[in-house]
């Protein structure tokens, strides 16, 4: 039977040779939000690692909107410039697809990186901040209590969003990821749980789904028609009265309407009241209910490591594509001894095929991974 995890796919304009996404990591490794030697090095080995598509990590839209002072971000033309080496680089060594993920943390911006505790700074700490959000809810109890954006903080962000794009674009990447999922801004505007606003943009599912859909609209405006746009959401709060996969199913059905190309199904990071029942896979079920929804793309997410598992998601139809993140950074070859495993095929680099093909012979059987 022939592998599903290595046969072509296509999302919007983007003609994959594979199945295979890596999801975008946070690195905490950014300089005022500017890319540095450690992105070079993290993303160019990604680069080599045979997926399809590779989204870059979170990458703030304004200078608040970041998780960490060391979060990346792409607000301004030096952001660009600092990305814009990486992004050659990759493509001077490989065919793979590059996606970036633009985001906004919302009211949980301004916290330490996680090997620093990943506690809130407060805003007369160093390096700390004021945050925003939809309403005057702090994520957790003694955290920073956000300001409520009014209309003009709402221009702001927005503003971010579609600059953002712009400059995605000028990077000449083929794919933008909105994050509206783990607890940040745009996923806050959707949750009941955070968003207790009493005007357009909070109370019913309408209103409170209004914010995110303009952010999109106002992006996929700016973007041209050889770039793929998608959403990334969490489907539940997994918490009783929060977002839910009811709402999610609505939300991508309006995503849908409007023109995304694909859709990447996580959950969770709104609460910490949140009740997770993690396990292999443990989101799929997500993926499959919105796929069976809708005609977009879906990216199923979470704990996927084995490439039988990847393969059966792929042949039971529970979503289109899947993507891999802590098992890639465990096994940056993820792709090549996957199709190892299931007999298929995935091109190598050629300078890899120059340097030593012998290895590959002895690493991969007789399975062929590229071209000579």
């Amino acid at each position: 039977m022939r592998s599903a995890l290595f046969s072509p796919y296509k999302i919007g304009p983007l003609e994959l040779p594979n199945r295979i996404a890596i999801a975008p990591m946070c690195q905490y490794s950014a300089d005022e939000g500017l890319a540095t030697d450690w992105h070079m090095i993290h993303l160019g080995q990604l680069a080599l690692s045979g997926a399809a598509l590779l989204i870059i990590e979170a990458t703030a839209v304004v200078p608040e909107g970041r998780i960490s002072p060391d979060d990346l971000g792409l607000w301004s033309d030096a952001h660009t410039e600092a990305l814009r080496p990486i992004v050659a680089a990759m493509r001077r060594h490989s065919p793979i697809r590059i996606a970036i993920q633009l985001a906004h943390a919302g009211r949980k911006a301004s916290s330490a990186a996680p090997w620093l505790g990943g506690a809130n700074i407060k805003p007369d700490e160093p390096r700390g901040w004021q945050t925003v959000a939809p309403s005057a809810v702090p994520h957790a109890e003694g955290e920073t209590v956000p300001l409520a954006l009014d209309a003009e903080g709402l221009r702001r962000v927005k503003d971010g969003f579609v600059d953002a794009a712009g400059r995605a674009q000028a990077l000449g990447l083929d794919a933008i990821e909105l994050h509206g999922a783990h607890g940040y801004l745009l996923h806050q505007f959707l949750s009941p749980l955070s968003n207790r606003r009493e005007d357009e943009y909070g109370g019913s599912l309408e209103n409170r789904m209004r914010f995110p859909l303009e952010v999109f609209d106002a992006v996929r405006a700016v973007v041209p028609d050889s770039m793929a746009l998608g959403m990334r959401i969490s489907a539940s709060d997994w918490v009783e009265g929060g977002w839910d996969l009811e709402s999610s199913v609505v939300f991508a059905r309006e995503l849908e309407a409007r023109g995304c190309h694909f859709i990447h199904v996580s959950s969770g990071g709104l609460s910490p009241q949140q009740k997770i029942p993690v396990g292999a896979g443990y989101q799929i079920a997500f993926a499959e209910r919105i796929k069976r929804e809708t005609t977009m793309p879906t990216i199923g997410v979470g704990l996927i490591t084995e490439p039988a598992q990847a393969e059966h998601i792929l042949q039971s139809g529970q979503a289109d594509m899947v993507a891999l993140a802590r098992a890639m950074l465990y096994d940056p070859r993820w792709p090549w001894h996957a199709a190892a495993e299931l007999g298929a095929q995935v091109a190598a680099p050629p300078q890899y095929w120059r340097s030593q093909p012998h290895q590959y012979k002895t690493l991969f059987g007789e399975t062929r991974l590229g071209q000579r």
